[in-house]
């Protein structure tokens, strides 16, 4: 039986050893002053990397201090948090891993002290602050923000960038007709709900040529919201400004009741793939070999986006070769236990 979860995947210069990507999950872990990197960050994604995976990609890291989900998040928005970066990156690739990282804003989902921002003054539900509806200036600020927050990706070492335009967070404030209520060229058509992604993408592409995924939310899971079909035209534009791979999770941007199942998000990712005739990557609840191999031998979907599985099992590589009949190579350390 041929192995697909175990086969290269190359996207431009930068080719993974398996399928296997750890999504990018925030660990809330930021505990000193400012988003650094702190010693709980280099153990648990240095440790993904020895488990096996070959891609490991950073939780969302915040472009601006006002962009956190919280406190407690990693930011980019300064240099020395670079530093602290390259440092995590270096661990991770003695280990074989290709590394990722997630450039994010907060938008009105953001709980912290002061203003936050939103594209219109509307709140996430009635226990959130209500933020303040941006500025065209606010605007330009925060796409520079994302610019500069590639830059020093780069100067961190990172293999791949990723874009949050997903889980309700500012890109995808934007997107959407529920959180978006501008009457100005940032709100309005589809077209016009694009352009602050279109504007984030050009921006980061004038400093990076490397590998570039979007995350998405595929469906607001409301009546009056974006559905998968309107990501299909979304990611058709990404493709032709020259995104590489969509990464295709759902909801949360507003309160919304979502059934979820093993593989519950994979159809669109498949869709999206077919649609718009992009790469993509498929999360939520995949949880065994099996079942991830199915995905990429049926052609639903190009990498395999872990969360909770490997915050249970760091070496769940190692379990789904075993299950899958494949050979890896172990960590020299453990190869008498492998």
């Amino acid at each position: 039986m041929k192995n697909h979860l175990f086969t290269p995947y190359t996207v431009k210069n930068v080719t993974l050893k398996n399928r296997i990507v750890m999504s990018p999950m925030c660990m809330y872990s930021s505990h000193r002053e400012g988003g650094m990197v702190e010693d709980f960050h280099m153990t648990h994604y240095i440790s993904r990397a020895v488990g096996g995976a070959g891609l490991i990609m950073i939780e969302a890291t915040s472009v601006t201090p006002q962009g956190r989900i919280s406190p407690q998040d990693l930011g980019i928005w300064n240099d020395e948090h670079a530093d602290g970066l390259a440092k995590l990156v270096d661990g991770m690739k003695q280990y074989g891993a290709k590394t990722a990282i997630q450039l994010a804003h907060a938008g009105r989902k953001a709980v912290l002290e002061g203003e936050i921002i939103s594209p219109s003054a509307l709140a996430f539900n009635e226990k959130m602050k209500t933020p303040a509806a941006m500025t065209k200036e606010q605007i330009s600020e925060t796409i520079q923000a994302f610019k500069d927050g590639a830059i020093r990706a780069k100067k961190a070492g990172f293999d791949i960038i990723e874009l949050h335009g997903a889980h309700g967070y500012l890109i995808n404030q934007f997107l959407s007709p529920l959180s978006n209520k501008r009457t100005d060229e940032y709100g309005g058509s589809k077209e016009n709900r694009y352009r602050f992604l279109h504007e984030v993408i050009e921006a980061v592409k004038d400093v990076w040529d490397g590998p570039l995924f979007v995350r998405v939310s595929a469906t607001d899971y409301h009546p009056e919201g974006l559905d998968v079909e309107d990501y299909v035209e979304f990611s058709t534009w990404m493709k032709e400004q020259g995104v590489d791979l969509i990464d295709v999770s759902s909801g949360a941007l507003v309160p919304a009741d979502i059934k979820v199942f093993p593989g519950y998000q994979v159809k669109f990712a498949e869709r999206i793939r077919e649609g718009a005739g992009i790469d993509t990557g498929a999360v939520g609840l995949i949880t065994s070999g099996i079942q991830a191999d199915e995905i990429l031998g049926n052609e639903r979907a190009d990498l395999i986006f872990l969360a909770r599985a490997l915050l249970r099992d760091p070496y769940w590589p190692r379990t789904a070769a075993m299950e899958l009949g494949a050979e890896i190579e172990a960590p020299k350390q453990y190869s008498r236990g492998w």
